[in-house]
C-alpha cells in the first residue's frame, strides 16, 4: 500500500466517488498549482468499496459548487497545524454558474457566446438542472 504523509496545512478531499478524482483535479485547476498535490485513486473503502482522495498542501480554497456537482459525497477536510480544523460534507448545489453548458440546440447560449450560464437544481434525485435562458432541463451525468 502507498503511504502519503500527513499534511501540515492544506485541504484533503476525501470520499470522492471512485473514478471522479481526476475529473475533480482538472475541474478545480489543481494542475496549475505549484504546491504539492497528491491524487490517489481506487483506495479501498469500507463504506464505498473504493474511493478517490486528493491532498493539497496549500491554502487552496476549493470551489464547493464544483465539488458538490461532480462528487456530492465528497468530504472536505481543512487542515491547520497538522490537525483537522474544519470539515464539510458536499451535496448537490441548488444553483451552478459557469460549470454546465445548455444542451438545447435552440437555446440562445448555443448561438451566442455566454460565458457563465446559470442552472438551477429542479430534481435532486435525478441530478437535473434547468438552464436560466430556456428552462431546458438536463441531467448532469455522473
Amino acid at each position: 500500500m502507498i503511504n502519503v504523509t500527513k499534511i501540515k496545512r492544506g485541504v484533503v478531499l476525501d470520499h470522492i466517488e471512485a473514478g471522479k478524482g481526476y475529473e475533480l483535479f482538472l475541474a478545480l485547476d489543481l494542475d496549475e498549482l505549484d504546491e504539492v498535490v497528491a491524487l490517489l485513486t481506487n483506495i479501498p473503502s469500507h463504506k464505498y468499496g473504493k474511493k478517490d482522495l486528493i491532498k493539497i498542501e496549500t491554502g487552496f480554497e476549493p470551489d464547493f459548487k464544483v465539488l458538490g456537482l461532480i462528487s456530492p459525497n465528497t468530504t472536505v477536510n481543512i487542515v491547520e497545524d497538522g490537525k483537522l480544523a474544519k470539515k464539510y460534507r458536499m451535496e448537490l448545489p441548488e444553483e451552478v454558474e459557469g460549470i454546465l453548458r445548455c444542451s438545447n440546440p435552440v437555446c440562445i447560449t448555443q448561438q451566442e457566446e455566454v460565458p457563465k450560464i446559470k442552472f438551477r437544481l429542479v430534481d435532486r434525485e435525478k441530478r437535473a438542472y434547468a438552464c436560466e435562458y430556456c428552462d431546458h432541463v438536463q441531467i448532469f451525468k455522473e
